[in-house]
């Protein structure tokens, strides 16, 4: 039987081991539809499982990567023949059901997305779980009155992937977007990306938050949580939208519920892990093919073998990763 390479993480006595192996298709999990993988990616939760650093790993052993792309070679499904280019993000993908760390996945066809017009097999995986968390912060802020000519919109954790994706996205679409950095030597890329304006969060005191603030942004998407979730709050514009997406710099959130009832702001929570339907999720990847895909994807992501995986994991823990990392697995 064929054997080929996959990328495992197993959890003995509290502790994770991260190791290539040799797999063959009968190990893989159940599913309808098997998948040559052409690309996976790096992301925060993929290095928080690799590295033992969050309880990310739902089962003792598990092919990480929780993102995909790549063709059909099998299919039990009639809504999928062989050779359909597909991408999958998210559901159990790499802590549950084996992932996008292999050169083959077999997956439910549930979780499977038809490659949209307008996008390869590369740029699915350069949007990834981050962009694709990112298009479906925005889908859902427009849903809520987010409009181009509304005012600012700012994103903060700017130079991150999920940051980086949805500065271009929002320039792409005609928005007037601040980005919040507290890389200095960010500014050059943060404006390649689109950004009409660059804060550093020095410049902000976040001892001193206040209730409410000068009223300064329409919508801000949020990858940090904590302190700095709350300042956006009390700086959000009448009838203003957060997406809350993140919590690298903490998961609490100390505020009031002036700017709720006050100026109508509208805090709204984005889990892509879990797609709030197939419809939904297909109509975010249409939307990151056409309006929303930046000209400068390239710019964004750099890609790096199969064979440098490991490498790359400490650099997302320490917050010294820069936009996207694509993993190929042509062999």
């Amino acid at each position: 039987m064929e054997k080929f390479r996959a990328y495992r993480l197993s959890e003995v006595e509290r502790k994770i081991t991260a190791e290539f192996v040799d797999c063959t298709l009968d190990e893989l999990d159940p599913g309808e539809l098997v998948v040559r993988v052409a690309y996976s990616d790096v992301n925060y939760k993929d290095a928080l499982a690799a590295s033992g650093k969050g309880r990310i790993l739902l089962r003792p052993s598990c092919i990480g990567g929780i993102a995909l792309s790549g063709t059909v070679v099998s299919s039990t499904d009639a809504r999928f023949a062989m050779g359909d280019a597909v991408l999958a993000v998210g559901h159990e993908l790499g802590v549950k059901h084996h992932g996008g760390y292999a050169e083959y996945a077999r997956i439910p066809a549930d979780w499977a997305v038809k490659l949209p017009k307008g996008l390869t097999l590369w740029e699915a995986m350069a949007f990834g779980t981050a962009g694709y968390t990112a298009g479906l912060a925005i889908v859902k802020m427009e849903h809520n009155g987010l409009t181009p000519g509304g005012g600012p919109v700012i994103v903060d954790g700017a130079t991150g992937g999920v940051g980086s994706i949805a500065i271009a996205a929002l320039a792409k679409l005609g928005y007037h977007v601040v980005a919040l950095t507290g890389k200095a030597e960010g500014v050059g890329y943060l404006k390649k990306l689109g950004a009409a304006e660059i804060k550093l969060r020095s410049e902000i005191d976040l001892s001193k938050i206040k209730p409410l603030d000068k009223a300064t942004w329409q919508g801000a998407i949020d990858n940090l949580g904590g302190e700095i979730l709350a300042w956006m709050a009390s700086t959000m514009k009448f009838n203003g939208v957060i997406a809350s997406i993140g919590l690298a710099a903490g998961f609490g959130l100390n505020t009031t519920v002036m700017p709720f009832i006050l100026r109508g702001v509208s805090l709204l929570g984005v889990n892509s892990t879990d797609a709030p339907s197939p419809e939904l999720e297909r109509r975010v990847w249409a939307r990151l093919a056409g309006d929303m895909k930046p000209a400068g994807l390239k710019e964004i992501a750099k890609t790096i073998p199969f064979a440098d995986l490991p490498k790359v994991f400490d650099d997302f823990i320490n917050a010294r990763v820069t936009g996207r990392i694509v993993v190929d697995l042509n062999p």
